[in-house]
């Protein structure tokens, strides 16, 4: 295992664990939010490295990450013809959030809001976790790929 890439996951982790984005469009903190709210954090982290990173590399983080969520679905308890169909629909699921998010700094606030309430299945206004969005793509753009290998990134925007 790859400490570099378990220092990439563990930070979006971290970034999918902020309390204040679930408490703004959910009363529940659910395992099936926070795995979407994980998947579009890989989602932009991936579109903003894959052009300056070799594509090797990227694809060794995205089946890293795979992994990890599949161990961490078998901790849950899950049998393994579960986590076959599950992986299946997450998969699934983050290449759809990809193809949303392919162009996401030129899409207008209501084709944003209306992907992310597709997603998460709410009627309720998304501002804030757009917003969050908006801040954390450019995080990622400011900041290179080596300083999420190094170490837990406090969350600075």
């Amino acid at each position: 295992m790859n400490s570099n890439y378990l220092n990439i996951y563990n930070n979006l982790i971290k970034f999918s664990r902020n309390k204040s984005i679930i408490q703004s469009f959910t009363d529940k903190d659910t395992f099936s939010d926070r795995l979407i709210i994980f998947l579009f954090h890989f989602g932009f982290f991936l579109q903003v490295y894959k052009n300056d990173e070799n594509k090797e590399k990227m694809q060794k983080i995205y089946d890293f990450v795979f992994r990890q969520l599949e161990l961490s679905i078998r901790e849950i308890g899950y049998g393994d013809a579960s986590i076959n169909k599950k992986m299946k629909t997450y998969v699934n699921t983050f290449h759809s959030i990809l193809e949303k998010i392919n162009n996401w700094e030129n899409l207008d606030i209501d084709t944003k809001n209306k992907i992310l309430n597709n997603f998460f299945n709410i009627t309720e206004e998304m501002s804030i976790l757009r917003n969050y969005l908006d801040k954390y793509r450019l995080f990622l753009l400011k900041s290179s790929l080596n300083s999420f290998t190094k170490g837990v990134i406090n969350l600075k925007f």
